[in-house]
């Protein structure tokens, strides 16, 4: 019956694929598109050296360190923001359910949001630029910082917590004594791999208005500049290679 049961899942799935697959469009090769892609493949191997580095206007340098301080802001402000909801939405740390379900409704509220629609309207409400970007990562990030360190909080052991309850400890020295320091270690783990994600959208939040280098790769795509667009690819992917290398050392320090 089990060997019955996998065959009927997979030609479920099968049949999925093939519905899926069928309704896409036939893809079809412009004229220009092997030139456009020869020019972008030779923009990337012949970079733009000069922009690197420009001390009278914007560089690469500039961009992607807008690029950084946005991600590094977002991440900031989401990693204060999420710790109330994420204690309000633990079941065996607050006892009252209308108040973990309204905090996990409001965690849930948060992530239908994509950041780039976060972006969007917070460009129509405090105009282009950084701002609109910081706010973006830093509102998007608490849903999902919420639900993850609200996990964590659930999964502690609260042994702890009440040998510290018997001794006549107060419950605010018996939740930092005995909750807290077993949530740090995935907090700050949790925090840093928000940041790298965070790294990534920023990037993409530039070409719709919201700071950092994703500003200047828009423009220079539209105009067709590749050896631009090529140094700014580069300047991106290593930036993005060297934060998750260093993140990736410091987060299995708290594992």
């Amino acid at each position: 019956m089990s060997r019955v049961r996998r065959i009927s899942i997979m030609m479920a799935i099968l049949c999925i694929y093939i519905w899926a697959f069928a309704g896409l469009p036939i893809v079809e090769l412009k004229e220009t598109s092997l030139e456009v892609i020869s020019a972008i493949f030779s923009g990337l191997f012949h970079p733009d050296w000069g922009y690197v580095y420009d001390p009278g206007g914007e560089d690469l340098l500039r961009g992607l360190l807008d690029t950084l301080a946005i991600a590094l802001l977002g991440t900031f402000i989401a990693a204060i923001l999420c710790v109330p909801f994420s204690f309000m939405a633990s079941k065996n740390i607050v006892k009252s359910k209308a108040t973990v379900g309204i905090s996990k409704f409001i965690l849930s509220f948060i992530r239908v949001f994509p950041d780039i629609v976060l972006a969007l309207l917070f460009i129509k409400a405090v105009g282009p630029g950084a701002f609109a970007g910081v706010l973006a990562l830093g509102i998007g990030a608490v849903g999902m910082l919420g639900k993850l360190i609200s996990e964590s909080v659930e999964s502690v052991d609260l042994n702890a917590k009440e040998a510290l309850t018997a001794t006549g400890a107060n419950p605010i020295k018996t939740f930092m004594f005995a909750v807290v320091p077993q949530v740090l270690p995935n907090f700050f783990s949790f925090i840093l791999y928000r940041f790298e994600v965070n790294v990534r959208a920023a990037t993409v939040l530039g070409i719709i208005g919201a700071g950092g280098i994703g500003t200047p790769l828009i423009f220079a795509l539209s105009v067709r500049d590749w050896e631009r667009v090529g140094v700014i690819l580069l300047g991106i992917i290593l930036m993005v290679t060297l934060i998750d290398l260093i993140s990736g050392k410091i987060r299995a320090r708290f594992t």
